[in-house]
């Protein structure tokens, strides 16, 4: 089972080659096979994931959840990915329409993208950059762009709103977020995310960088924009956000993107932090999946608990409490570096 989509792989990219196709042309093949196999699975995990949070949801308000269609309600999700296919698409006759309709398909192709790094199991990774921990990073703050596209394009002073919020605050949130991950990289010595979990082969960093996860962890509940920092999308205020004027399948792709960065950052707290793939017993890429789930879980936990926060308390939040402790944390964490070698502890 440890080897099973390896040996898939490796017998894929033969009968290519025996097709007649050189070996490069085999690997590029492969990695398309790849990400197209990455973005079906993160398509079908995100209906999972919708159910699985209406039941948590519905746990802690002391609600059944969906219980209807299908057995305990598994089929709701579905049923409702049905209603938004078929439903009209509706362009407002003022708005910006290339860029209205290009908003959320280059939303969601930046989810996507985000897999191309992570190690889902042992050599288990579509791409093995030397600066993976800094394409992550990069690329999720695109998703900013996506969200003023939507909002600007779509000629609504609400959308406009919606996205200016969302745009503050994951800006705000990026800086705590990528100096927590700071520290985890200073004590691997390297940005390639498969460095960082072979250096966890005994102890998990979240021993050595608790404070470094609890930050990350906050921050990224800011990024996704999920409860109690969903202030962007407050319904009471400005309807949907940025995406007031969307409808049907467009505004699920809104939806797709936003739980598939929600695996991701998830799957990278699990890397970095977790130990990534390893763990006795279970194959790789079972334990990765484990606890990318219990991550997953305590958001959906800290979202349906505590209630939504005012907007200037939480941009305060980010700039007078989180980045002070990040930055206070990768100083600590530079003098324990220097200390730990010169007693030749490491």
């Amino acid at each position: 089972m440890e080897s099973l989509f390896l040996d898939i792989a490796q017998t894929l990219t033969g009968w290519l080659q025996s097709l007649g196709l050189s070996a490069v042309w085999a690997d590029f093949i492969l990695l398309i096979i790849q990400f197209a196999c990455v973005a079906g699975i993160v398509t079908i995990n995100v209906i999972i994931l919708i159910w699985l949070e209406r039941k948590v949801s519905g746990f802690i308000q002391l609600r059944l959840g969906p219980n209807r269609l299908g057995p305990w309600g598994a089929f709701q999700t579905i049923a409702d990915a049905i209603k938004l296919l078929t439903k009209e698409d509706i362009i407002p006759t003022r708005t910006d329409k290339w860029i209205f309709r290009t908003a959320p398909l280059f939303f969601i192709t930046v989810a996507m993208m985000l897999y191309l790094v992570i190690p889902m199991g042992d050599g288990m990774q579509i791409v093995d950059l030397n600066i993976g921990v800094f394409y992550f990073i990069s690329l999720a703050s695109l998703s900013t762009i996506a969200l003023l596209m939507a909002g600007w394009s779509s000629n609504n002073k609400w959308s406009l709103l919606g996205a200016m919020r969302s745009v503050a605050q994951m800006i705000s949130y990026e800086i705590p977020l990528t100096f927590s991950l700071l520290g985890v990289i200073m004590i691997a010595g390297s940005l390639r995310l498969s460095d960082i979990v072979a250096a966890q082969s005994n102890i998990w960093f979240i021993v050595f960088q608790p404070v470094a996860f609890i930050t990350y962890f906050i921050a990224a509940t800011a990024e996704l924009n999920r409860g109690p920092f969903d202030m962007p999308e407050a319904e009471q205020e400005l309807t949907a956000g940025a995406y007031t004027e969307y409808t049907g399948m467009r505004w699920a792709l809104f939806f797709l993107a936003e739980y598939t960065n929600l695996v991701a950052v998830s799957a990278m707290a699990s890397t970095m932090f977790l130990g990534g793939w390893q763990g006795p017993w279970l194959p790789s890429w079972l334990w990765i999946i484990i606890k990318t789930y219990i991550i997953m879980f305590v958001f959906m936990w800290i979202k349906w608990t505590f209630p939504r926060i005012r907007m200037d308390h939480l941009m305060s939040f980010s700039w007078k409490v989180l980045l002070p402790v990040s930055l206070a944390n990768i100083v600590v964490t530079g003098v324990g570096i220097y200390v730990f070698k010169w007693m030749g502890w490491c």
